[in-house]
């Protein structure tokens, strides 16, 4: 549903997938700026927020999606995917359980797919699952977890749900550009924006964040392993710095391209950052050279590695941990 911050003074909505917020009311780099200072909070309300019920919660999801959940502790944290039997990225959630209940927050429309998908595999298990995105909502901004429905997020934010229509009466708002141009510095990829149906984990540099590789079975968990034990994967996650000379920014789904025009991979995300300036993630084939020259949507662009062409049990995933400085 449309966010009311839509009809604040200077507000400008977003594009798809996130439509229903605000870009920027104004003074895109000011917010971004007090973003990462404490000083703003971003509304991220239109994504999904889903709600898991039931004594047999955390041992049913810890069987269905790619993180170990079922000795989860009250507040703590967590991401994980799910997959298909393929081992291709189906959802990836942030889920968190209250004692009672886990709470998921998902991409701009997919709460309803999501459980939809969940109610089919209940079978006799004590479980309930709802999609409460009409009650609550997520927002970004500063502040640790203090027992509530929180993540740690970008440049020290944190990330909750909260009651619909609760937004921060004391900070201003930042536009959704603000808090993407933060996540893209951070290396973060974004399901649905710098993935594609056919990812699997370890291109987009999930492994990392999201998926246990000592747990049991899991829809997908072959592909997770062979990955991993073999390496090599058939594309790669890259961070871009993006030629500044230029005026615009390549678009979700533009092609990137290396010297002679042949494309090599797909624009995810792209913002401009206060201090890096035009950046972007992309995700490109693994045999493509580390120290090549790109064109991104036709503008110039420098690589900077984020999954390694060996991905796998001896390689590491290069996130930026910007938030370590803030802390």
């Amino acid at each position: 549903m449309e966010s009311p911050l839509l009809q604040s003074p200077g507000a400008v909505a977003a594009d798809a997938p996130d439509q229903e917020v605000a870009a920027h009311y104004g003074d895109p780099a000011r917010e971004q700026r007090a973003l990462e200072e404490g000083a703003a909070f971003t509304d991220r309300s239109n994504r999904g927020v889903v709600r898991v019920s039931g004594p047999d919660r955390l041992s049913w999801l810890h069987s269905l999606l790619s993180q170990r959940l079922d000795d989860l502790k009250p507040f703590e944290p967590a991401e994980a995917l799910l997959l298909s039997p393929n081992g291709h990225i189906e959802h990836h959630l942030s889920v968190i359980d209250d004692g009672e209940a886990v709470w998921a927050h998902v991409e701009p429309g997919a709460a309803q797919s999501l459980v939809e998908f969940l109610d089919r595999m209940r079978f006799m298990l004590r479980v309930e699952v709802a999609d409460v995105s009409d009650e609550h909502m997520v927002i970004t901004g500063p502040g640790a977890g203090d027992g509530s429905l929180a993540w740690p997020d970008v440049a020290g934010t944190t990330t909750r749900i909260v009651p619909r229509g609760e937004f921060p009466a004391d900070l201003r708002p930042a536009g959704i550009w603000a808090y993407e141009a933060l996540r893209i510095a951070e290396h973060r990829p974004r399901f649905g924006l710098d993935t594609d149906h056919r990812t699997i984990p370890h291109e987009a540099g999930y492994v990392e964040t999201a998926v246990h590789l000592n747990k049991g079975c899991y829809r997908g968990q072959e592909t997770v392993a062979r990955v991993h034990n073999l390496g090599r994967p058939p594309r790669r996650l890259v961070f871009l710095h993006l030629d500044g000379s230029v005026d615009r920014l390549p678009a979700h789904g533009d092609p990137v391209e290396i010297p002679g025009g042949r494309t090599i991979g797909f624009v995810g995300s792209a913002a401009r950052h206060h201090e890096l300036g035009p950046i972007a993630l992309a995700l490109v084939k693994r045999n493509v050279p580390v120290d090549a020259e790109l064109l991104a949507g036709g503008v110039a662009a420098a690589q900077e590695v984020v999954v390694s062409p060996e991905t796998g049990a001896n390689a590491q995933i290069a996130l930026r941990r910007r938030a370590a400085k803030h802390g």
